[in-house]
């Protein structure tokens, strides 16, 4: 080829160089006014839109990233959304569920106090007073718990413990509730030492919150606990002898706010099984349910053993 060939093919090339540029020039600025057009929808609040991009294309990777974001964006708000409803719901439940104690405590402490009831019957009137004065703390108590774990300063203070002494501590204070109940308690936890990372105070609510909700909703007149160690965990399993849940329910019972219609009392918050798998699993524990209706239910509580 001579000269003036090379010539005419290099302006060829380049012309044809010239083409592509000014077309990719112009698709490019077409997407960017797509962007632009969709993430204006987006503003407004239409969280589905989504920007389309073949991988070949320059704005491809801005397009998925910015689809990303919104993904991310439209997540957090969903999550906001529920956690709001979550805490309305809350917030009426326990606001049914705390009047009508502190009303009832309100009456038998002014019927005492005005002098309206004596002697047995005005003791009696205390004793009431004083259960329902318990029943707001347990209120109380989960309402902290709740915000506490949603709280961004949430934090635990893990350390490693002997379960088996930590489990029979918290128990000890069961032993006055579970005689006033008219419940029979048998524990078997070994004498050996089972040591656990986990933070003592979170496993007693944890604890707290399985003895809590077998006394106040089983029915039960007999509940057994079982601490032993396998496979590099040790399990605490909580059994009572009670109502049963159904299947159904068993589906549920872990999920914030849900109380069980069939065989359960109304009382409680519908927090305290969720706080304790919160906490378990804040602990790198879990903590699952069986049971049968009529048959009783079975809490199992694993957590790995520390070093293994």
């Amino acid at each position: 080829m001579n000269a003036e060939t090379f010539a005419v093919i290099g302006i060829v090339i380049a012309l044809f160089s010239i083409c592509v540029a000014v077309l990719t020039v112009r698709r490019t600025k077409t997407q960017i006014l797509e962007m632009s057009d969709i993430l204006e929808d987006i503003k407004n609040g239409n969280g589905n839109r989504r920007i389309l991009a073949e991988t070949h294309e320059l704005t491809a990777p801005l397009a998925y990233s910015i689809n990303d974001i919104v993904r991310s964006y439209e997540d957090r708000l969903l999550a906001l959304r529920r956690a709001e409803e979550t805490n309305r719901q809350l917030m009426t439940s326990l606001s049914h569920d705390v009047r009508t104690p502190l009303t009832t405590l309100i009456g038998y402490l002014d019927a005492a106090h005005r002098g309206m009831v004596e002697g047995e019957e005005r003791d009696g009137y205390i004793e009431t007073a004083c259960r329902k004065a318990h029943d707001l703390k347990e209120y109380i108590d989960v309402l902290f718990d709740w915000f506490r774990l949603g709280s961004d300063e949430f934090s635990m203070n893990v350390m490693t413990v002997d379960l088996t002494e930590l489990t029979r501590n918290i128990l000890i204070d069961w032993i006055p509730v579970l005689e006033n109940a008219g419940i029979d308690f048998e524990a078997e936890i070994p004498e050996q030492p089972f040591r656990v990372n986990l933070d003592p105070e979170g496993y007693m609510r944890i604890l707290n919150n399985l003895m809590q909700n077998a006394v106040s909703h089983s029915h039960a007149e007999k509940i057994e606990l079982t601490l032993s160690g396998e496979g590099g965990n040790i399990n605490i399993l909580l059994a009572d002898h009670g109502v049963g849940i159904s299947k159904e329910d068993l589906k549920h019972i872990f999920e914030r706010l849900y109380k069980c219609d069939k065989g359960r009392s109304e009382k409680g918050s519908g927090l305290g099984l969720s706080i304790a798998r919160q906490l378990a699993e804040k602990m790198n524990g879990t903590i699952t349910a069986d049971s049968e209706p009529g048959n009783g239910t079975v809490f199992s509580l694993t957590f790995p053993l520390a070093g293994i």
